[in-house]
């Protein structure tokens, strides 16, 4: 069983997911860790609840972006992570990961890249009109949301839709189908 670690900065929610995947053993893996950068966040919450250690950290309390990752990936090293699962995680990966995790680190992303990467991907599709939504998993690499895709999912946009539902519509999608691919990739390597 492959060991993983989760990274999350809010409220969770696909970290619960994976959680309740793991029970069910739908996925096949161990929760070693979850890494967030907000110490009071839901997601630690989650873990604190689930018995999943938790390494929380303040990027400010550091030099830079090389100084948290060194700390974090000796949390990663400790445990024997193998790979890492990105569910909310509000930080650009830095080199010092990248280098050690290549191809080994998941991203979830709320668009049909490549179109509409970064931060608001479901605002930025919602205002620009687009007729079909979905969800990319992508593998990370030094772009942001530019990684190598493993798998998209998609749905048609209904008369009426919001802001708001398509949102609910791109949650169930990630609930569903982010820990069916974290699976496939760690059972196919």
């Amino acid at each position: 069983m492959k060991k993983i670690a989760v990274f999350a900065s809010g409220f969770g929610s696909n970290f619960q997911a994976i959680i309740e995947a793991v029970k069910q053993q739908t996925l096949n893996a161990e929760i070693a860790l979850l890494v967030s950068d907000n110490p009071s966040s839901k997601a630690v919450e989650r873990a604190n609840a689930a018995g999943i250690d938790a390494f929380t950290f303040c990027a400010k309390e550091y030099a830079g972006k090389a100084a948290y990752e060194q700390a974090v990936l000796a949390e990663l090293r400790k445990r024997q992570v193998e790979y890492i699962v990105l569910a909310g995680y509000m930080r650009i990966i830095g080199p010092t990961l990248l280098e050690a995790y290549p191809m080994h680190i998941i991203n979830l992303h709320p668009a049909l890249l490549p179109s509409f990467p970064g931060a608001h991907g479901i605002a930025d599709a919602f205002h620009y009109g687009v007729k079909v939504f979905g969800i990319t998993i992508h593998f990370v690499d030094e772009g942001i949301d530019t990684g190598k895709i493993i798998n998209q999912f998609a749905f048609h946009a209904e008369p009426g839709d919001t802001l708001e539902t398509v949102e609910t519509k791109i949650h169930q999608l990630e609930h569903k189908y982010f820990p069916m691919v974290i699976n496939d990739v760690l059972v196919n390597g």
